[in-house]
């Protein structure tokens, strides 16, 4: 039988078409059905009522951050697939609708479309997800949500691709209950020759200087690419905070099983929140044109300067 795969709703939501792409792309994965919001997600695989899809980080807007603090807390859930989207949003409004005073989207629509809301001079308005804010719209409100929500939900489009910057994209896992991402894995190694992807969550309960450099000497040493390392606070508890990276490695690979061991034997605390089949990513240069505004960047031309120039450099760091 096969297994529901439960997502932010309504449909229509980016989350809902993940969760279709995921039962197209998984075995044993069927059904989509819509929950009101992540924790009702995370409800149904912890009660063993299917898999969860969540989005959990955006090329524009970074992490999806109360998503991340839940699988962090969650008991028995971790992530066993990854599946990718891009994301556009169009500009939707009521058929009859009267003078527009407010913009309607999720958090990270309304972050990733701040410049049309600022164009439009609107009072933005977060919902649960970019499609509930068109389930629900007034006629004075413009919703930001992907396209097909204009059909799905009888809606005109005001404006179409409102998104700040092209090429948005943003990444979803799918979640089960241990055993299942145990099998899940367990079957993809079977089948292939597979790289692997890991995110892991630390928190160093021994304090001090240079503890958090000794964790990452740890997995220097081991040989592990590391692609995103971030912090979280430790709800409630000023000065604490959890460390969340995600590595080209699997636990299962002795160089990778060695490290976490060691990070162990330090009484550190170690979860492993997800593993899944490595994504093929680009790796393009990161040119000039993509800097921020500000800083310092040595170069070929900056590396020959005069004593007045250096002096000026010397400037900038301070």
């Amino acid at each position: 039988m096969a297994t529901t795969l439960h997502y932010l709703g309504p449909k229509g939501s980016f989350t809902h078409q993940a969760a279709m792409e995921a039962s197209r792309l998984i075995d044993g994965a069927g059904e989509c059905v819509a929950e009101p919001n992540v924790t009702a997600i995370f409800d149904a695989v912890r009660n063993h009522e299917g898999w969860g899809v969540i989005a959990w980080e955006n090329n524009v807007e970074g992490y999806v951050v109360p998503n991340l603090d839940a699988l962090i807390d969650a008991d028995d859930i971790a992530g066993f697939a990854r599946v990718g989207m891009a994301i556009t949003f169009d500009a939707l409004v009521r058929p009859d609708h009267t003078t527009l005073t407010t913009i309607c989207a999720h958090p990270h629509g309304l972050a990733q479309c701040a410049g049309f809301i600022a164009e439009q001079g609107l009072t933005a308005r977060p919902t649960a997800s970019n499609a509930a804010a068109c389930r629900d719209i007034a006629d004075d409100q413009i919703a930001l949500a992907p396209s097909m929500c204009a059909e799905l939900y009888g809606l005109d489009t005001l404006a179409s691709g409102v998104q700040d910057f092209a090429g948005g994209r943003t990444e979803f896992l799918v979640l089960a209950p241990r055993d299942d991402v145990r099998r899940q894995l367990d079957a993809i190694r079977t089948e292939d020759d597979r790289d692997f992807e890991s995110i892991v969550a630390f928190i160093l309960l021994n304090t001090g200087p240079g503890v958090l450099a000794n964790l990452l000497d740890v997995l220097r040493y081991a040989g592990l690419n590391m692609t995103s390392f971030i912090s979280r606070p430790i709800k409630g508890n000023d000065g604490t905070y959890s460390f969340i990276a995600t590595f080209d490695a699997a636990p299962w690979q002795p160089q990778f099983k060695a490290a976490l061991s060691q990070v162990l034997a330090h009484g550190d605390w170690v979860k492993t929140l997800a593993v899944y089949p490595r994504r093929e990513r680009p790796n393009p240069p990161v040119s000039a044109w993509m800097l921020p505004q500000g800083g310092v960047h040595l170069d070929e031309t900056t590396t020959n300067r005069t004593d007045d120039q250096e002096t000026d450099r010397e400037l900038l760091w301070k």
